[in-house]
């Protein structure tokens, strides 16, 4: 029987090891790789051909979200299962819209993970009883309501939002330049197209709304 290919993506060494035990230790499931970082789970989804990533929400260099609106945009036969202990609808919304396969909260038994990975590998979806309850009544809400779900009000592009979050990150426009292979004459014009977008003209202002909004983690050093 064909194992079902995993790739890790998380920033914490713990959390990584922890899974590769857990999911390893079943005869169907086999760990092909780990990233620490969203754009490392880009390359190495690209280059490795998982079939399934598991994959955390806020990390470093590029968050979950973004990470896996490239992976599903370049490689639509993967399986971004996110794994991570913020489910707010916000960040459910966000990661379905981007075209993540499931959801389990990192509060979930270990057998749900072990389930998800083997649904989603077979292009079924899969979240987590309590996600997938809170899905449901939203769901029933918009329709009673007349309503459509509530989509992301900042409308920035899958590139802006890398700057935004290379930014509030602190990174320099030479750095993000190096880091995305574009000019610093192009990330310059991205940046002013956030800031325009989110009606925010300073660094601080585009960090606190980075860190409100979920795109990095809080900072101690940051007062919001």
């Amino acid at each position: 029987m064909k194992s079902i290919a995993v790739l890790l993506a998380d920033d914490h060494v713990m959390v990584r090891q922890g899974l590769r035990v857990l999911l390893e230790a079943q005869p169907d499931i086999a760990i092909v790789g780990e990233a620490e970082t969203g754009r490392q789970a880009v390359q190495l989804a690209r280059t490795l051909q998982p079939d399934v990533i598991v994959m955390d929400i806020l990390m470093p260099d590029l968050n979950g979200v973004e990470a896996t609106r490239q992976i599903v945009k370049e490689m639509p036969h993967a399986r971004v299962l996110v794994l991570s202990s913020y489910s707010e609808d916000e960040y459910v919304d966000q990661l379905t819209e981007a075209g993540a396969s499931g959801f389990v909260r990192k509060q979930s038994p270990a057998i749900d993970l072990i389930h998800a990975v083997r649904e989603t590998s077979k292009g079924n979806p899969f979240f987590s009883p309590a996600v997938s309850k809170r899905m449901s009544e939203r769901c029933t809400e918009s329709l009673l309501n007349g309503s459509l779900a509530r989509r992301r009000s900042d409308h920035l592009t899958p590139r802006e939002a890398e700057v935004l979050q290379l930014i509030a990150e602190g990174r320099a426009n030479k750095q993000i330049a190096f880091d995305l292979s574009i000019s610093i004459k192009t990330v310059e014009k991205h940046r002013q197209q956030v800031m325009d977008k989110l009606n925010i003209h300073d660094t601080a202002g585009l960090t606190r709304y980075a860190i409100r909004n979920g795109v990095i983690e809080t900072c101690p050093s940051i007062r919001l």
